[in-house]
């Protein structure tokens, strides 16, 4: 196992790389082009000059997260050809470029979606959480507007102005797309840009529906058993793969996190620890990483990505704002260097 952690780039993370270099027993830097629209292919001169400032900083450059999907493709509507196109291109420039592994996501909009991004814990600390009667009995206009008040300084990607900004429309289209349409749509796009990830040795990896239930009334796909079985038939290119997302899978109680390691490890190229706290009527909020501050056992996680061989990169996810941090909730530095330092600790204990 290889501990990464994510970066915003230059323009968009406070968090310099570094100080990223100065965290024990990192290696890997997870990133992305975040200021390019949704469907444009990255500028190999843009990759490139991402991958020298990392590598500059003596950290390696070969997982990227995310090459965001179009709407089109989720919706199935005829511009798809061109969106997908680029989108090859892109894997094959990443490829040129020395990335391994691509993580992406098919959820519709919004790239996950959390009711409050400041949830006041007994410590003092703050964190990011869900509650399922706001989503339930709120305008999604009214909510994300609610959630996103006083954080307009920041870029969230995923979460994109643009974007936000046709959340109507959007919805209103997405009517028409039921979850057999949404797999039907998603196996289109895997069918359409795996042989450009074959060719550049590129793994793709979806990361689950975050949280792993439908939301507005709309379908979520990639929630569990399941879906991994179906995800693995509908695309049987060994370019198709998983990130597996302890805390988006953990955040429902119907994951066995270890047990879908154990049969699926095959396909599993990226890996996001970090823990939540469930709650009932589908609330949660995030916690620290250790095992026993949230509903997931991490060392037991952690064990069976031993017992499968994993050798891929795993990062720690969201952490809580500590020690007075401001910033993107969820990405201060503090919690998310302590989560990797447990995780380290883990790795060495189990062996």
């Amino acid at each position: 196992m290889r501990l990464g952690m994510r970066w915003f780039g230059p323009e968009e993370d406070r968090v310099p790389l570094a100080w990223l270099r100065q965290v024990p027993g990192l290696v890997s830097v997870v990133t992305a082009l975040h200021g390019i629209p949704a469907g444009e292919p990255w500028p190999q001169g843009a990759i490139d000059g991402r991958r020298r400032l990392v590598e500059g900083a003596g950290l390696a450059f070969d997982t990227i997260e995310s090459v965001n999907v179009h709407e089109d493709i989720k919706l199935g509507l005829p511009p798809r050809d061109r969106w997908a196109g680029h989108y090859a291109e892109t894997l094959r420039r990443l490829g040129r470029a020395g990335v391994r592994t691509v993580c992406y996501n098919f959820m519709h909009v919004f790239d996950w979606l959390r009711t409050d991004l400041a949830m006041a814990m007994p410590d003092g600390s703050t964190t990011l959480a869900y509650r399922h009667e706001a989503v339930r009995d709120t305008d999604p206009d009214q909510l994300l507007a609610k959630i996103l008040a006083g954080t307009r300084d920041f870029a969230w990607p995923g979460w994109e102005a643009g974007r936000l900004s046709q959340l109507a429309p959007t919805l209103e289209r997405y009517k028409g797309v039921d979850a057999d349409k949404l797999w039907e749509n998603l196996a289109w796009f895997l069918g359409a840009v795996c042989p450009a990830a074959e060719e550049a040795g590129i793994r793709l990896a979806i990361h689950p529906d975050d949280p792993p239930w439908p939301i507005f009334g709309l379908p979520r796909i990639i929630t569990g058993r399941g879906s991994y079985l179906r995800l693995l038939e509908c695309c049987p290119s060994p370019a198709n793969g998983i990130t597996l997302c302890a805390g988006s899978l953990g955040s429902s109680a119907d994951n066995d996190v270890p047990a879908l390691i154990r049969e699926f490890g095959h396909r599993i190229y990226f890996v996001h620890a970090r823990n939540v706290r469930r709650g009932g009527d589908l609330d949660f909020h995030e916690t620290a990483h250790r095992s026993g501050a949230g509903s997931l056992d991490m060392r037991a996680i952690l064990c069976a990505l031993r017992d499968i061989g994993y050798g891929g990169v795993i990062r720690p996810d969201h952490g809580r704002m500590i020690w007075g941090e401001a910033g993107r909730p969820g990405y201060g530095l503090h919690d998310r260097a302590l989560g990797l330092a447990y995780l380290a600790g883990l790795i060495e204990g189990i062996g």
